[in-house]
């Protein structure tokens, strides 16, 4: 497939957004809980992607799919669109923003344990090498460096992230049985969400209108960084290499630390980002093990 340089461009808005995750997060929550903030985000996910859709006029081809494949997408948009962020943004709450932003981006790894599991590939010492040094670095970050002592500095927090981490990689592996149209699958998924989040709301967390500063972000929040990032994605997979594309992802938590640092005054820990280090090369060790395999 031809390459060009404006798949560098999407995976470039991509990374700048999605690392805004944590900062626009945390300024939300201040006014609205995780489960409001989901809501009123996807509800401006599903709106723009909807007219992504009318705009591509795939609409037009919506009946190809049974009722089975539509099943199918709301239980992915389930794992992969509401779930995972009900359980990220609660991280949000309870713990810092680099703690649970860096440990949710933990899913890569996750997804190598899974597809050991599920998939059934191929384990070799270097896939658990690598495995157990992305380990290493989750258990620097969440002990802020105290790894002999093991004191933990907010266990809730980190382990919804770390169950947001698990619950992506599991969406990720599902998600590569099947190949549905990207935009319509991406439409029915926070469809799925924005209904789930509809019924959450209803029984947990009673709806409150947020300030007109709140609702800036949440506009900025579902439509760029939840919405038109991913017709921005697909359009990166589709222009550049996916070895490029992989390892260009891990520049997203070391942008957001930036972007922590600058926009909530949060202080950098050292070992934030020594376990941010040790983690993404583990991953790094992993794809370069994935690239170096031949193939059968």
């Amino acid at each position: 497939m031809k390459k060009d340089s404006s798949g560098y461009i999407y995976l470039a808005l991509c990374i700048i957004f999605w690392a805004s995750i944590p900062v626009a997060s945390k300024k939300i929550l201040v006014e609205l809980d995780s489960l409001q903030m989901l809501f009123y985000s996807t509800i401006f996910s599903f709106i723009v992607l909807g007219f992504i859709l009318l705009i591509q006029k795939k609409h037009k081809i919506m009946r190809r799919y049974s009722g089975k494949d539509y099943f199918i997408m709301a239980l992915l948009g389930f794992l992969g669109t509401y779930l995972y962020y009900v359980l990220l943004y609660k991280a949000f709450e309870l713990t810092t923003a680099q703690e649970g932003f860096i440990l949710a981006y933990t899913w890569p790894i996750l997804v190598l344990l899974l597809s050991f599991i599920i998939l059934k590939e191929k384990v070799t010492l270097r896939k658990i090498f690598a495995v157990l040094l992305s380990f290493f670095g989750i258990i620097i970050i969440v002990t802020q460096g105290k790894i002999f002592s093991l004191t933990f500095t907010n266990l809730p927090g980190d382990l919804l992230a770390l169950l947001g981490a698990f619950v992506f990689a599991l969406f990720s592996i599902l998600g590569k049985k099947y190949n549905y149209d990207k935009t319509i699958s991406a439409f029915v998924y926070f469809l799925s969400a924005l209904i789930f989040t509809a019924i959450s709301v209803l029984i947990f967390s009673p709806l409150r209108a947020p300030s007109l500063t709140i609702w800036i972000l949440l506009l900025y929040n579902g439509i760029l960084v939840n919405g038109i990032t991913y017709v921005w994605w697909f359009k990166a997979l589709e222009k550049v290499d996916t070895h490029i594309i992989s390892t260009a992802l891990y520049l997203t938590p070391l942008i957001s630390l930036i972007y922590i640092w600058l926009f909530l005054n949060e202080k950098i820990l050292l070992s934030s980002v020594i376990g941010l280090i040790v983690i993404v090369t583990g991953i790094l060790i992993q794809s370069y093990s994935d690239r170096i395999t031949p193939t059968t």
